[in-house]
């Protein structure tokens, strides 16, 4: 199949992010033309990124939507709804400190909707089956504690309902008062403590990280709060220290799903297994 072919001197870089760069044509600002990194803006890669933009959209979801592949150069990129006067809720945190609460409450109340989203099974993979794919081909934690890691997956009862795969304040942007999922890779369906316990590990197990804070661009401690205004929400509970627990039994899921997506450097390796020891050794 053949691709429009565009121009990249037709556009105007207006973002960029860790996967790519986004631009806009002056002559329809409604759209943007998203490009991804070098070994990301190949076909196959990008036709996936489109597919699944599309087959969550179709679940009644809202994302920004896909309207086609095009050929850039050598390279492929999307033709995207462009989303004006969008904010993350990272940002929204950082811009609005007063409103972290609410934000926090929001996520609560847009994550419950998704979780409660029956998932095109036959198209989106098994978180489940994704971590026990992790749990046979990391190299980064030792026998015994992938023992009980896989125990307790195998635990896990499979659920047909979505999961966001990166379930976190960066991921869902506010337009007016329509909110957006972005970034969806990693959709698939399974229980939404596979979701929860990816935002627990930001905001209570990296949070003392500058990176981590610069990403999200939120400090230690609001980071902190927005776990606790979340779990609070989630639960209807004051006292949500057993949802904790649970939380950081499926943040270190997180760390084993991921070889599945991409490979680690081995300082990365060296990271991900002390907090893997850290995980185990507080959770289970």
């Amino acid at each position: 199949m053949e691709y429009r072919k565009v121009y990249i001197k037709d556009y105007v870089q207006i973002g960029e992010g860790g996967n790519g760069k986004t631009y806009e044509n002056p002559s329809d600002p409604d759209l943007i033309l998203k490009v991804n990194k070098e070994g990301l803006n190949n076909l196959e890669f990008v036709k996936k990124e489109f597919d699944v933009s599309r087959a969550v959209e179709s679940l009644g979801i809202q994302v920004p939507r896909m309207h086609e592949i095009v050929q850039v150069g050598d390279a492929y990129g999307t033709i995207s709804q462009r989303i004006k006067d969008k904010k993350s809720l990272s940002r929204i945190c950082n811009e609005e400190p007063e409103r972290l609460e609410e934000m926090a409450r929001i996520l609560c109340e847009k994550g419950k909707e998704l979780f409660s989203t029956p998932c095109n099974t036959g198209f989106f993979p098994s978180r489940k089956q994704q971590v026990l794919k992790g749990i046979e081909i990391t190299s980064f934690v030792g026998r015994k504690k992938l023992n009980i890691i896989r125990n307790f997956v195998e635990s896990i009862p499979e659920n047909d309902h979505c999961v966001h795969g990166d379930f976190q304040t960066g991921n869902i942007i506010k337009s007016g008062d329509e909110y957006y999922w972005i970034d969806l890779d990693r959709f698939a369906h399974g229980d939404p403590m596979f979701d929860i316990g990816h935002l627990y590990q930001i905001c209570m197990v990296y949070a003392p990280m500058k990176q981590v804070q610069n990403i999200f661009h939120m400090t230690q401690e609001q980071l902190n709060s927005f776990w606790g205004v979340f779990a609070k929400a989630y639960t209807g509970k004051d006292d949500h220290s057993e949802f904790d627990r649970l939380a950081g039994k499926f943040a270190c899921l997180d760390v084993i799903v991921r070889p599945v997506f991409q490979k680690s450097s081995l300082p990365e390796k060296i990271f991900f297994s002390i907090y893997i020891k850290r995980l185990v050794k507080q959770f289970f």
